[in-house]
């Protein structure tokens, strides 16, 4: 019998799915060019021209939803990927190794909880300049020692197992052990994870460019956009919203799909339900 998708699993990938798609069409279309200003059509009420109207700067704002879209997917993956794939080799090296090595590697994870996201972007404008690559600098290095704990937590279960003792007596070393045995074998809670950051990584992207720390003018960003708005709520409310929107549906759909992954790999919430 064919075991039923929980709700949020396709829930979650239904909303990353429009995002993605949104994200990727602004790529090769988008109904007008996203930094194109036109004073005398500012605040323009939605109609067959414009979708969701014009901003102050009579910019069109579907366009810039689209393009803050495709920015905040590159972000998102790029700081993923690299925090990830450190944190990764960091928490399989400690589990490999053991030891001095593994309570060391453990211990400037711990140093680096203390540094979030804000305070290291801080730091990165401060001496570089605010830009959407210390963005991806600040939110990549948050998500390292969370990659690494979860890694060597998950790695150390692995290590304990008779096929690992069986490759160990046949000779293979620990680092070949952890490339052909544990890794394969721990993939389904990094993916997992990895979803999660996802949408963290979203949210800290949009946090760091409405603080004027992330993506600068005239690159379109949600959080932005949000920035913008904040002195027009009262002549403009719609355009704090419709930023607000993106970002909650961006950030919901990625966490849902990483709750109902890991609800499907778990083989204990499996076994539950």
């Amino acid at each position: 019998m064919t075991r039923k998708l929980p709700s949020n699993l396709l829930i979650g990938a239904v909303l990353v799915a429009l995002v993605v798609a949104v994200a990727l069409l602004s790529l090769v279309w988008t109904p007008h060019d996203f930094a194109q200003m036109n004073i005398r059509g500012k605040f323009a009420a939605p109609g067959a021209e414009h979708w969701l109207g014009t901003d102050q700067l009579g910019r069109d704002v579907v366009s810039q939803l689209m393009a803050a879209a495709r920015n905040s997917m590159a972000v998102a993956f790029i700081a993923v990927l690299l925090g990830g794939s450190i944190g990764v080799a960091l928490g399989l090296t400690a589990s490999a190794v053991g030891g001095v090595f593994e309570e060391g590697i453990m211990r400037l994870a711990d140093l680096g909880f203390a540094f979030p996201a804000l305070l290291f972007a801080i730091m990165l404008a401060a001496v570089f300049g605010p830009s959407l690559s210390n963005a991806v600098l600040a939110i990549a290095f948050i998500n390292i020692p969370i990659f690494a704990r979860v890694t060597r937590a998950s790695a150390n279960q692995i290590w304990m197992r008779e096929y690992v003792a069986a490759a160990r007596a046949a000779g293979l070393g620990r680092f070949a052990i952890s490339r052909d045995h544990v890794l394969p074998n721990i993939a389904a809670p990094i993916i997992v994870q990895a979803t999660i950051e996802f949408a963290v990584a979203i949210l800290a992207e949009a946090a760091l460019s409405y603080l004027g720390l992330g993506a600068q003018p005239p690159a379109p960003s949600w959080g932005r956009m949000l920035s913008e708005a904040q002195t027009l709520i009262y002549l403009a409310p719609q355009l704090a919203i419709y930023p607000g929107l993106c970002i909650v549906t961006a950030v919901l759909g990625f966490g849902l799909l990483g709750d109902g992954l890991r609800d499907v790999t778990d083989p204990r919430l499996s076994r539950e339900r």
